[in-house]
């Protein structure tokens, strides 16, 4: 499908939407509206780049050493496993109400509106502390090279500039960013692989012949903690995989470029991941010195191993490549955690004026407030626990994620117990998207969070580094959980919510149905011959 399948942008309204204190839909002022800026290549490559980031090049190495490499290649295919439930579940949501609210909506709409709120406010402090994680892995980047010539103050500093100049911009610059972005990181990913696989044999001026020596020894380190530990830093690594249906609801053609993305992304984020993770437990020991940067925070793993191999210029080269991943993680999650405020106070979940939206189609106050945010939790890591701050942002963020994953998949079945009650005609409608394999996608993402709650819960309890149960580490590892939980019932106490009554939910609002020209291109898509249509599949944009 081309660029011409253009749709129509959006026009500022005044829409509808449901009060959280009685249920009743009631019109809010006119806070002006997103701008439908997002291409279907720009779709594609932005959900598949969006899904690595520092986590993979820096964090795999704290996987790596604590569970060895057993445990971190377990860690990151039972992780994987949910990229495909969450992107067919939230895809077929998003491509018939596209809208930036995403899951914060439909929560609202289809659930409750206090697990609107409790999602939205743990995903919103989780994507902020995210950002700030970020920041402290560009200050470990940096020092690759400045080798702690400069204080931490400054680079955090640098990359705060940087986010704040990016989203002065109108929203079409952010698109753009993520986008070369996301194509230099899939490409560095390429060089590393064809580069693994060399080294693999012996390959470079140090190499040697591998023979998995780590996967002899020690495959799975501290046991089930090392197993748990990994699967917590495999979610903060993958992610939620909600941006793919965040950016529908500023995307031209939801029902092609979303469809198209929750397809292929899986499969390549499933094999880019996996086939990366096996090198890297081939390729580095889980008791290298180097696992660990001069600041305490996890070095890259793919740097390691190209200097043990004594490969030249590469090692620089995938150091800038991890610098840009770290920006494009950084505006990803201030994307995302503005829209989620905007959409929660569009909804009345708090104060209205944070919905404001500009000429540009930019959330300035949601921007604002999360970048306020970002600031204060960034410079929280120039105190004396830094490590420790790290520690706690990282858990907020892996366990906000997977949280979502259950919100998501609550919410799939009450949408669909809503289409059932009201006998709506979506699936009916042309070229309708459907859910693949109903209910088993909702099911899996349920089945896969109970282990990653259990896993927080015994890392809780029993930390890597200790033998005895402790009240700080439980924190540490559940805040996230206990936050959205008592933020959700402190919500519904508050305002008496009721569930949503499957019966009379709005199917209406914000609904999108195809134009003429979606259909038209559409048909002239499905009319190619198989082998076009694959290779529009197997294309990388």
């Amino acid at each position: 499908m081309k660029e011409s399948e253009k749709a129509p942008e959006c026009e500022a309204t005044s829409l509808p939407f449901p009060n959280p204190k009685n249920g009743t839909v009631e019109d809010v002022p006119n806070h002006g509206e997103f701008r439908r800026s997002f291409t279907p290549r720009q779709i594609h490559v932005l959900s598949l780049g969006g899904q690595i980031g520092a986590g993979l090049f820096i964090s795999t190495g704290t996987n790596l050493l604590n569970g060895g490499p057993g445990s971190l290649v377990l860690g990151f295919i039972v992780v994987c496993t949910c990229v495909w439930g969450m992107l067919q579940t939230v895809s077929e949501i998003s491509i018939a109400f596209p809208v930036s609210g995403n899951f914060i909506e439909y929560a609202d709409r289809f659930v409750d509106p206090a697990l609107s709120f409790a999602a939205g406010l743990s995903m919103w402090l989780g994507w902020t502390a995210i950002v700030a994680a970020e920041a402290t892995f560009f200050s470990v980047i940096v020092n690759y090279w400045a080798q702690n010539r400069v204080h931490d103050a400054v680079w955090y500093t640098v990359f705060l500039l940087v986010m704040m100049i990016m989203f002065m911009l109108p929203s079409v610059w952010f698109g753009w960013f993520e986008y070369c972005a996301a194509i230099l990181k899939i490409i560095a990913l390429l060089i590393f692989v064809f580069a693994g696989f060399a080294m693999v044999l012996g390959a470079g001026p140090k190499g040697y012949l591998h023979h998995g020596d780590g996967w002899k020894e020690d495959p799975f380190k501290n046991g089930f903690k090392g197993f748990a530990s990994s699967v917590l830093l495999a979610v903060l690594a993958i992610g939620d995989n909600s941006f793919t249906g965040f950016l529908a609801g500023e995307a031209k053609s939801p029902r092609y470029s979303v469809g198209h993305a929750a397809f292929l992304i899986p499969i390549r984020v499933t094999t880019i991941y996996l086939v990366c993770i096996i090198f890297i437990s081939i390729l580095v020991s889980a008791d290298s010195p180097s696992l660990y940067g001069s600041s305490g925070v996890a070095a890259s793993p793919f740097v390691i191993a190209l200097n043990e191999a004594g490969i030249t210029g590469l090692p620089d080269f995938l150091n800038c490549v991890i610098l840009v991943a770290v920006a494009s993680i950084g505006a990803e999650s201030i994307f995302i955690a503005s829209r989620m405020l905007r959409f929660m106070s569009h909804q009345n979940l708090i104060p209205q004026w944070v919905a404001q939206v500009d000429s540009k189609g930019r959330p300035r106050w949601a921007i604002a407030i999360t970048l306020v945010a970002a600031i204060a939790l960034t410079y929280c890591n120039l105190s004396a626990g830094g490590i420790e701050v790290f520690t706690w942002l990282a858990q907020i963020a892996s366990t906000g994620y997977f949280m979502v994953w259950v919100v998501v998949a609550i919410i799939s079945f009450r949408f669909r117990a809503a289409l059932n009650a009201q006998n709506d005609p979506l699936f009916k409608e042309p070229y309708a998207w459907k859910c693949t394999l109903w209910p088993m996608p909702p099911i899996l993402l349920l089945t896969c969070c109970s282990l990653y709650t259990a896993c927080s819960f015994y890392l809780g309890l029993y930390p890597i580094s200790a033998t005895s149960p402790s009240a700080y580490s439980f924190f540490q590892y559940m805040i996230g959980l206990l936050l959205i939980v008592f933020s959700g019932i402190g919500y519904k106490i508050v305002f008496r919510t009721k569930l949503r009554n499957p019966a009379k939910v709005d199917l209406h609002t914000g609904r999108r149905t195809l134009t003429e020209e979606e259909i038209f291109a559409l048909d002239a898509y499905y009319s190619q011959s198989k082998a076009k249509r694959f290779y529009s599949f197997v294309q990388l944009w």
